[in-house]
């Protein structure tokens, strides 16, 4: 049985954990997952769950069994683009991750909080035995696609994913700032030391259409997504715009009725 305990102690030093019964079974002993692909940013703040999100909805509409972990342990999002707050089934060998309305399989730490606003205030072992404990104690089952949704930098937890989970893939996330294209470099390097094939580069905000006009307005400078992917020596996937549209569908936890034509599986 998973709990979120906070430990007694100072306000600023309290510490949440996840602990769990033992069990009979092993929930990883039933899984089979054919890939993991990993969503990575080198900084926050430029789309890299959403983008994770529209992945799994484009790859779910093609047929596949797709699943997302959450592993941005302290900034979790996925479960609000979804519209899921219910908490996963607790069996006797692990955890069932949620469903949302169309069969994608969802594990997150907001969904075993509380309050889905409460802070997640850990240290970084902390953050990896939880990665680790939603790919061992999680009951994925069957599924085509694992999609994992890496918190931003290069730190902890992107290491624990990368060590311990067999990735098969990751795919980059930018935006045009040149500030960007000098953290998605280090993020190309540190998948080459780990020996992770990197699949490619999305470009997110690119631009956006005036809804009035139609012109194309490049918000954040002229696009750097394809100069950025030949610059890091990594295939570049595309680009996407920004769509209040899509802004909208995430808060109401709606994306999966959002229509996006970017993604496709045949580099995966």
């Amino acid at each position: 049985m998973y709990l979120v305990k906070q430990q007694e102690g100072n306000e600023s030093n309290k510490e949440q954990t996840i602990k769990k019964e033992p069990q009979e079974a092993s929930a990883a002993g039933l899984n089979r997952i054919k890939k993991v692909i990993a969503v990575m940013s080198g900084k926050g703040g430029v789309g890299k769950s959403t983008v994770t999100g529209l992945l799994a909805v484009s790859l779910k509409k093609q047929g596949y069994s797709v699943g997302i972990m959450d592993a941005d342990i302290t900034g979790p999002s996925i479960p609000r683009m979804f519209g899921i707050n219910k908490r996963p089934e607790n069996l006797e060998f692990g955890l069932m991750p949620a469903e949302s309305s169309t069969g994608i399989r969802i594990m997150s730490l907001n969904l075993l909080l509380e309050n889905e606003d409460d802070p997640v205030i850990w240290r970084g072992p902390l953050i990896g035995n939880a990665i680790q404990q939603f790919w061992n104690d999680v009951v994925w089952g069957d599924l085509d696609y694992l999609l994992v949704d890496l918190p931003p930098g290069t730190s902890d937890a992107p290491l624990t994913v990368m060590q311990s989970l067999p990735v098969d893939g990751l795919i980059v996330v930018s935006s045009p700032q040149e500030l960007v294209g000098m953290v998605v470099k280090k993020a190309v390097k540190m998948a080459n030391m780990m020996d992770i094939r990197v699949i490619g580069l999305i470009e997110n905000y690119s631009y956006m259409v005036c809804p009035k006009c139609k012109e194309k307005i490049e918000v954040f400078g002229k696009s750097r997504g394809e100069e950025g992917a030949k610059e890091a020596n990594v295939p570049y996937l595309g680009s996407l715009p920004i769509d209040y549209k899509l802004a909208k569908f995430c808060d109401e936890g709606r994306i999966e009725e959002y229509e996006s034509t970017i993604f496709t599986d045949s580099r995966f």
